[in-house]
């Protein structure tokens, strides 16, 4: 890779959180596609903070453990004072 490659992979890169939210310029924004097209290492980046969004305005879901479950699980952990603080 060139040093101008890398700086613009930089420069491409300080616009990928507005490019994710829809709030890229249209010209900016087909310079950053293009600039995907041929580049492996700013599509990993890409697709790895679409993901990390995606899993932090992701639902959690609350498991529902039986009682006697927690309390194996804690003892067996050595967790038994945890146990016997909670509500």
């Amino acid at each position: 890779m060139t040093d101008h490659a890398h700086t613009n992979c930089e420069e491409l890169l300080f616009s990928l959180s507005a490019y994710i939210d829809g709030e890229l310029n249209p010209e900016l924004c087909q310079e950053l596609e293009k600039h995907l097209v041929g580049c492996d290492n700013c599509r990993v980046v890409l697709n790895t903070t679409k993901r990390t969004i995606d899993l932090v305005h992701a639902p959690i879901e609350k498991l529902d453990v039986p009682e006697d479950v927690r309390e194996r699980l804690f003892k067996r952990l050595n967790l038994d004072d945890y146990l016997n603080h909670q509500p």
